[in-house]
């Protein structure tokens, strides 16, 4: 379980390394199945010509709802939701290696939820499918107490700082998205892969319109928590489901 007095006071929790050995592989080579085979789903993020992403494979893989239906994710992501989450989105993330201009993209997905535990309406699952250290790219946070004032990003970075969470492949960090992050872009050699998945509180509003859900698990699939947990619908999920039904 968490660490819940640590994600209060910092908005984050290092689950540590979760999946290793043959969990770990099988995940891995889902990811790399469907970067080398489902290009078409990949394209770059605008702004960002570090990183591609692929926000719809639970169409090219659906072999990924193991993951993102993992008992070791849901129990702590649960645990501080205090309540069943639904999926808001998944994507896998992919950082080619850099020779130059290293870079910190400082920012927060949304604003916070103050009627939430925590302040948390959304919680992100990142989990490194490589070593990532200090000679490769990382994910990066300036931890924040959920009773504290919320500021802006120049103050917040100099009152708080940052962290830069480094960890082998199949380590798992959970974080509140309303908390200041980022993407840091390192010169290094090295490529870096994540999986990252947003889960919501199942009473709340849908976070974007990114993941297409299969009727096979929002609508068809015979247990109702499986389509109660894939029942965050978008409007691209809806015109997608009266055009292919």
């Amino acid at each position: 379980m968490p660490d819940l007095e640590f994600f209060k006071q910092n908005g984050y929790v290092n689950l540590g390394q979760v999946f290793t050995g043959e969990e770990l592989s099988r995940f891995i080579d889902l990811y790399d199945r469907d970067r080398s085979e489902s290009g078409c789903f990949w394209h770059p993020i605008s702004n960002h010509g570090h990183q591609t992403l692929n926000c719809d494979p639970l169409i090219s893989s659906p072999e990924i709802d193991s993951l993102i239906r993992h008992p070791a994710l849901i129990g702590p992501i649960e645990t501080i939701l205090e309540g069943p989450s639904w999926l808001g989105e998944v994507c896998l993330r992919h950082m080619v290696p850099r020779d130059g201009n290293p870079e910190e993209i400082w920012h927060r997905d949304r604003p916070h939820a103050t009627d939430r535990p925590y302040r948390c309406g959304y919680l992100q699952m990142m989990l490194y499918l490589t070593d990532v250290h200090e000679g490769t790219h990382c994910f990066s946070i300036s931890p924040e107490p959920c009773d504290g004032p919320i500021l802006d990003t120049p103050e917040q970075l100099a009152q708080r700082g940052k962290v830069h969470l480094h960890g082998p492949a199949g380590t798992v960090i959970l974080f509140n998205l309303s908390v200041l992050h980022a993407a840091t872009v390192r010169i290094t050699p090295h490529e870096r892969k994540t999986v990252q998945i947003y889960y919501g509180h199942r009473d709340g509003p849908a976070l974007s319109d990114c993941t297409m859900i299969p009727t096979r698990l929002w609508r068809d699939h015979p247990d109702p928590e499986v389509r109660g947990f894939y029942g965050m619908m978008t409007s691209r999920t809806r015109k997608y489901a009266e055009a292919f039904g």
